[in-house]
């Protein structure tokens, strides 16, 4: 499996899993054309460019070049690099009939192509090392914070959301992906208690 310390962006779940089946990356998914509208994914994908740096993987048909677009210009600081699919027609085995452009899309590429046009951006190296994985943010630790299977957890991690300009509707194992993307525990821990400290002044 490769080692892609960069963000990859995809217009769909069934993307997402697809790319999940050949690389360890960080995937967000915009929903489609949701994205133009939708403040807090523009948000969050403005920070995962300054953090991390962006991958675009959409459709090699318009939608997916329109959302390319979008997505560069709004990315004002950060880097935006774009990956292509091979175009190929032809219809995934999940829907009734092709695209409406006849083309594959991420979800239909064979694992080797999806493998070939991602491993010019892999890091050194196949898999994270035991250190990178015992420092990242836990379930445990969401637990521990009351930001996951608790009494108001759910209003916690909304705060804690907001604060960390990441979409307020996250579950928590959404959330556990998104922190591990962008920042350290050590930072996670100092925002996530300030915001336990508030709560707690409010009670």
């Amino acid at each position: 499996m490769l080692h892609i310390d960069r963000a990859i962006i995809v217009e769909g779940v069934y993307d997402k899993q697809r790319v999940s089946e050949v690389c360890d990356a960080f995937c967000f998914v915009t929903d489609g054309f949701k994205v133009f509208k939708d403040r807090e994914k523009r948000e969050f994908i403005r920070l995962l460019a300054r953090e991390k740096g962006l991958i675009v993987l959409t459709d090699p048909d318009r939608a997916g070049f329109l959302i390319r677009a979008h997505i560069k210009n709004i990315v004002r600081e950060g880097e935006v690099l774009q990956a292509h699919i091979p175009e190929i027609f032809g219809k995934e085995r999940r829907k009734s009939a092709p695209s409406a452009e006849g083309k594959l899309g991420v979800e239909g590429m064979e694992r080797e192509a999806l493998e070939r046009t991602l491993r010019p951006f892999a890091a050194e190296g196949n898999a994270r090392g035991e250190d990178a994985r015992s420092e990242a943010v836990t379930k445990a630790d969401l637990f521990a914070l009351g930001l996951s299977g608790g009494a108001g957890s759910r209003e916690r991690r909304a705060a804690l959301c907001r604060a960390l300009c990441l979409p307020t509707g996250l579950s928590a194992n959404a959330m556990l992906d998104a922190v591990n993307a962008i920042m350290s525990k050590k930072d996670f821990l100092r925002a996530a208690n300030s915001i336990i400290f508030d709560f707690t002044e409010l009670e």
